[in-house]
């Protein structure tokens, strides 16, 4: 069609460049420049063949077939005026070739975009695309408006910047626009989403534009950051839905590459856990901090190949020689433990195998007491034995002043390794302590973003309810660079930043789905927001701290704290009972020993492990039935009487 329309429309166009030139129209003039009028479309066509001009897809074209037109043309033109040269048609203006090169180059180019333009329109015209506006008015902004455009999925309707003297430009044939504008666009212009096409923008300003545009309860979608995009270019595939780590993430902090590789580089490392979100985040930043060996340990097949698989693949993109040994087991193994750790001669332990869900260890206690504090003794004595240098227990801020069983067994792991520390020097032991982390297993955010998909409700436990929060990737980070600064028996203390009320979380995630919560609106898809109280052991905020006792590190975001410790013979005395009454399945006196192994743990519940609450009702159950027999029998003797 293409060529069709070149073949009419380029003699044509040189015939109105004769009038133009001559200002006239004569039987003579036509007669003059007849035959070059014909050779235009044969000469002009087959240099733009050789130049792919027809093999461009219109849809898709851009500014770049600007420069391919302007070559063909001059071509062209060149060709024509030769042509006319030797065969010594000296009756020919040089004016009209002049005209005719402006005039063809404009034909070409607008019959282009003209077409492009109705093809656009005929993708968009279904009503199907969505109308969105990009925040934004720079190359990346400039981008991704041309890459929508040429997409029938988005119709971008609007362009919205901060910098005053782009409002009211046009790119890309978006206007552009002031932020402050935006309420009134979204419902004029009936803007579904907005895309933010800032991806230099660091974490504080980004975040700052995110909580402007929440209450538009519109959805929003981001790009990556500039470093990540493919060669410099914006795509429609980089955009990403709004994550809540947008809303609630800060700039990182520079690591320091010393305190990084200080108990890695060149050394053999062990992960436990590793399967787990912390620890499978671990493996993913020590494999290229370049050990000698990484061991992985788990209870799960299923999360121990899967790691293994992923570090494989790392290793094998970026070519580094780094053996990685996965090994099924549990810390309370200490022989298969210590083989291990003697075998490959281990030099860093980082201790992430816990288990860390509250309700869940609530209901099962003797396993968490086991796992979390028995098994982090029976690894350190392992370490010890084995003549491991250094020894990094990941901790919780639910080891201060806890009021759960997990919390309890964590400082109570706490407590063993700062005893071991002033017993022996073979090994260092140092804690790290830190919050939540965004996107764990059995964090609060996945299960928000489940529900709002789901169409609610969303479940709050309560609404004054707070929690701290990091990203896993930088809370691994802190932990590496913070146990190469331990001494022995530290406990270290990451910056988490500010607590966030967990009920603002879920309407933020709520609204930047573009939905609203229902008591805000009576839209039909508005979101519930249920509030279903604390669950067993659960308080409503967390503390990084036991005392006030801290102190600042070589790192801004780490600080050392300096909190009771208990003397290992009086410990080892509660530990062995410990152990016992977990045999017998004694719970009470579980709870008894861990308060008073742990002089902060307050018990918010009742004991909440599952078998011993059934027992406890059957037996309650059972006495009542002889008390009622017993009522009987008096009633009966009564009557006899």
């Amino acid at each position: 069609m293409a060529v069709a329309l070149d073949l009419i429309f380029l003699p044509l166009t040189f015939y109105l460049c004769v009038l133009l030139r001559y200002d006239s129209s004569t039987p003579q003039l036509f007669q003059m420049y007849f035959w070059i009028i014909l050779a235009a479309p044969l000469i002009s066509i087959p240099i733009f063949i050789r130049l792919g001009l027809y093999r461009a897809v219109i849809r898709f074209i851009d500014q770049k077939i600007v420069y391919v037109v302007v070559l063909g043309v001059t071509l062209s033109v060149v060709c024509m005026a030769a042509l006319a040269t030797f065969t010594h048609t000296v009756h020919l203006s040089r004016g009209v070739f002049g005209i005719y090169w402006v005039s063809a180059i404009l034909y070409v180019v607008a019959s282009r975009f003209i077409a492009r333009g109705y093809l656009l329109k005929v993708d968009h015209g279904g009503g199907n695309a969505v109308r969105v506006a990009i925040y934004g008015a720079g190359h990346a902004g400039m981008q991704l408006a041309s890459a929508l455009r040429a997409g029938h999925e988005y119709l971008p309707v609007a362009m919205v910047d901060d910098r005053r003297e782009l409002h009211g430009a046009t790119i890309a044939g978006v206007r552009v626009w002031p932020a402050k504008e935006l309420p009134r666009l979204v419902k004029e212009k009936q803007i579904r989403e907005i895309l933010l096409a800032m991806p230099s923008l660091r974490k504080i300003q980004q975040r700052a534009i995110l909580e402007s545009l929440e209450p538009l309860k519109v959805k929003i979608k981001v790009t990556p950051p500039i470093a990540s995009l493919v060669n410099g270019e914006l795509r429609v595939q980089d955009i990403r839905d709004i994550e809540i780590e947008d809303l609630l993430g800060r700039d990182a902090v520079a690591p320091d590459p010393q305190l990084l590789s200080t108990c890695i580089e060149n050394k053999v490392v062990m992960v436990t856990g590793a399967g787990g979100s912390i620890g499978s985040e671990l493996c993913r930043q020590i494999v290229l901090l370049s050990p000698s060996r990484l061991i992985l340990l788990d209870m799960s097949e299923y999360a121990l190949y899967q790691i293994e698989q992923e570090l494989q693949g790392i290793l094998k993109s970026k070519n580094l020689p780094i053996e990685v040994l996965p090994f099924l087991g549990s810390v309370l193994d200490g022989a298969k433990c210590e083989q291990i750790l003697r075998t490959f001669a281990v030099d860093t332990i980082y201790h992430a195998a816990a288990y860390k869900h509250v309700p869940l260890v609530e209901h099962n206690p003797i396993q968490g007491v086991r796992n979390n504090a028995l098994g982090t003794k029976v690894l350190a004595q392992a370490a010890v034995d084995a003549g491991v240098s250094c020894f990094v227990l990941i901790s919780t801020d639910k080891a201060v002043r806890p009021t759960n069983v997990m919390g309890a067994t964590k400082r109570l792991a706490e407590l063993i390794l700062q005893a071991f520390a002033r017993t022996q020097q073979t090994t260092r032991f140092c804690m790290v302590r830190f919050g939540n982390v965004l996107g764990s297993s059995g964090s609060v955010v996945p299960l928000f973003r489940k529900q709002i998909m789901a169409g609610g409700p969303v479940t709050v436990t309560h609404p004054e309810i707070t929690r701290y929060f990091m990203t896993i990737p930088e809370a691994a980070q802190l932990v590496l660079q913070a146990g190469s600064m331990g001494e022995g028996g530290d406990v270290f203390v990451l910056d988490m930043g500010e607590p966030v009320k967990i009920l603002d979380l879920a309407r933020r995630m709520v609204h930047l789905s573009g939905l609203e919560v229902r008591g805000e609106s009576d839209a039909p898809d508005a979101i519930e927001i249920e509030h279903v109280g604390l669950r067993p052991g659960e308080k409503l905020y967390e503390e990084l701290l036991i005392g006030a006792n801290v102190e600042g590190t070589q790192h801004a975001l780490i600080m050392r704290a300096q909190e009771t410790e208990l003397p290992w013979d009086a410990l080892k005395t509660i530990l062995v009972r410990l152990e016992d009454a977990c045999e017998r399945f004694d719970y009470q006196e579980i709870r008894a020993l861990l308060q008073h192994a742990v002089e902060e743990y307050a018990p918010q519940c009742e004991i909440e492990d599952l078998l011993w609450r059934e027992n406890r009702d059957a037996g309650m159950y059972q006495k009542k039935q002889e008390n009622g027999r017993e009522d009987q029998a008096r009633s009966h003797l009564k009557q006899v009487i």
